[in-house]
């Protein structure tokens, strides 16, 4: 029969204050299939740093361990997690069972990281536990447990996989008699199946029970009875379940809900650790809401009557003593002008208003009918006048909604009624909608507006214009735009008689202004959120050290470096997440509150989108540092932890 397991002049030295200490000095020994061997030795004996290394969580310093004819010397760290998922299972004195996790949830680890189905864990679990007696303890926690029970717990853990071999530390150190005596029948009972059981103690009765007594002294193997020619690999034992799959958990999900359980542990450190995160998220979405709202007000203001527009209005020239004038030849020569959509004249004074013996004084304006498409301004009852009225010099005049609220009486309807301006009459056949803003002092809905053919006759007396209002076809080309006008009429006036205002530039430079502002609003809640992950940081290198032992006792039960790694990042981004997630509501609840307050908020997915991203980023950057903390650490020293 080949042997299972062969160390070939094994040593093992520790770093010492001055020099290495010599644990093992050229231990050689032979273990075959089935056999039960009790390694036995006083303490410091060196018998727990030999089981290490059989359980290939240490190396030997020097000299070769064979197991089935490999050389485990060229293993990786995740090769020999590998190896011992597959081939080991461990009994230790104290048990080593995770805390938060239930009877039937710690024996199913080792299958986790194996990858194995969870509805073929759970079967597996079941059968485990009815066949040591437990049937009725799975839910329970091992604090709820007797130290008998936990022992075989940590058996059933150790032979969730297979349990090709069985090493047991100390198995029946913490247990009274019966138990110990408990066992020990089951474990020769394994071994009778065929499962190789090694143990490692200094009771000499319990020693005696074992098929095959090794001492060891010093570091030395100074007694070995010999191999059990009994021993077999016996057909019944139990082969290695599922086939290693995924990240860790045997899947994502599996991951999550191991997060899950994990943070669970101690909600109230769990929701300290959201606050930072929620805290960060709800400013980042609270204060982004805020400036696009600001933003979007203002531009709402500056586009009252149009962003894409050029104003232009007669000036007088200080140096030259132009007389700036504008006239309707000005206007044709504009809209000739490339990317120039409309020109409409603009003549306004002050007008008294009568109508059903009311008498208002409004602001008239002489326009075209083009209007509606240059301001962006639109009638909500009746029609606006066209071009025939102005060619055939029309009397007829649209209100605005507050001249119209001055002269006629609620539910009223002004269109197709007169009204007196400058006490000639003329035929409502509009009201223009509200706009809500201010010309100057004045109330942009307080106006008349009437035909310019007619109203530079027969109001205002004068061909000479107010302004000339300018419609761009793209305000992208707003400067260009506005230096070709001023090069043609500067040759048409010979002269710069005239200024220019570019609302649409002046509406691009607010928009910057208020965007530059919601970036710092923006870096300011980012600093929060980044004080929220400094938090997540702190906490889970506190849960690092916390869970050594329970870090040492999953890598023995086969968890690799990446499955250790990926685990408590995912904790951290769990973590993260939720405190996103709440954020989020936070978020919307206390820009809500600002709306409360006059406030204008506005919510967008992308800020939203923006924000949890930041929250998950946060939780990775914050979370890599731990999770590669404990991916580091040494198995033998985690497990002296617990």
């Amino acid at each position: 029969m080949k042997p299972l397991i062969e160390l070939r002049d094994v040593e093992k030295s520790y770093a010492g204050a001055t020099a290495p200490v010599r644990v093992l000095h050229g231990v050689s020994l032979t273990i075959y299939p089935g056999e039960l061997v009790a390694i036995m030795g006083a303490s410091g004996s060196g018998k727990s740093t030999l089981m290490n290394i059989l359980g290939c969580l240490d190396r030997p310093s020097d000299g070769k361990y064979l197991f089935e004819g490999r050389d485990i010397a060229h293993f990786g760290p995740d090769a020999l997690a590998s190896l011992r998922r597959e081939a080991f299972g461990f009994v230790f004195q104290q048990y080593q069972l995770v805390s938060g996790l239930s009877a039937a949830q710690n024996i199913e680890v080792p299958a986790i990281y194996r990858g194995v189905p969870r509805p073929e864990r759970r079967a597996r679990v079941s059968a485990l536990l009815a066949r040591l007696g437990l049937a009725q303890r799975g839910e329970h926690k091992p604090t709820q447990l007797s130290g008998g029970q936990q022992q075989r717990i940590s058996i059933a853990r150790a032979l969730m996989n297979g349990g090709r071999v069985l090493l047991a530390d100390e198995p029946t150190g913490a247990l009274d008699k019966a138990s110990g005596q408990q066992v020990m029948a089951l474990l020769r009972e394994l071994s009778a199946s065929g499962h190789t059981i090694i143990m490692v103690t200094h009771d000499a009765l319990v020693a005696k029970q074992a098929r095959r007594v090794i001492e060891i002294s010093d570091g030395q193997i100074v007694a070995d009875s010999g191999r059990d020619e009994r021993a077999s690999a016996n057909s019944e034992l139990e082969r290695p379940i599922g086939a290693r799959r995924g990240l860790i958990a045997g899947g994502i999900s599996e991951a999550v809900r191991a997060a899950w359980q994990a943070l669970r542990l101690d909600p109230a450190r769990t929701l300290l650790t959201l606050l930072g995160i929620v805290v960060g998220v709800a400013s980042v979405v609270a204060l982004l809401g805020v400036g696009e709202g600001t933003k979007r007000a203002v531009v709402a203001e500056l586009e009252a009557f149009g962003a894409h527009r050029l104003y232009i209005m007669p000036t007088t020239d200080g140096e030259s003593q132009l007389n700036g004038r504008l006239t309707m030849a000005d206007v044709e020569l504009i809209k000739q002008v490339p990317r120039v959509a409309a020109a409409m004249p603009y003549l306004a004074g002050s007008v008294v208003v009568r109508a059903n013996n009311a008498t208002h004084r409004s602001s008239g304006a002489a326009v075209t009918s083009d209007f509606p498409q240059i301001l962006k301004w639109h009638t909500q009852s009746g029609a606006f006048f066209d071009a025939a009225d102005e060619r055939k010099l029309a009397t007829v005049a649209v209100l605005g909604s507050r001249t119209a609220k001055k002269l006629f009486a609620a539910g009223e309807d002004p269109v197709r009624k007169y009204v007196l301006v400058d006490n000639v009459p003329f035929l409502v056949v509009g009201v223009l909608e509200p706009k809500g803003a201010l010309i100057g002092d004045a109330n942009a809905d307080d106006t008349v507006v009437m035909p310019f053919s007619t109203a530079s006759t027969r109001i205002f007396g004068t061909p000479n214009l107010t302004w000339v209002s300018v419609s761009m076809a793209d305000s992208k080309h707003a400067v260009e735009v506005e230096a070709a006008v001023k090069e043609v009429l500067s040759k048409a006036h010979r002269g710069v008689d005239f200024e220019i205002y570019n609302k649409a530039a002046a509406v691009a430079a607010e928009t910057r202004t208020v965007n530059i502002m919601t970036g710092l609003l923006f870096v300011t809640a980012i600093i929060s959120l980044v004080v929220g992950g400094i938090g997540v940081m702190n906490v889970m290198l506190m849960t690092v050290t916390e869970r050594t032992g329970e870090i040492g006792v999953r890598m023995a039960v086969g968890a690799s470096r990446g499955d250790v790694l990926a685990q408590f990042l995912i904790e951290a981004v769990l973590l993260a997440c939720v405190g996103g997630v709440l954020g989020l509501f936070a978020g919307w609840g206390a820009g809500s509150l600002c709306r409360l307050l006059d406030q204008q908020v506005i919510f967008t997915a992308p800020a939203a989108l923006l924000a949890f991203c930041c929250a998950v980023l946060t939780g990775l950057v914050c979370g890599f540092l731990p999770a590669r903390r404990a991916a580091s650490l040494d198995p033998v020293a985690a497990l002296a932890r617990q």
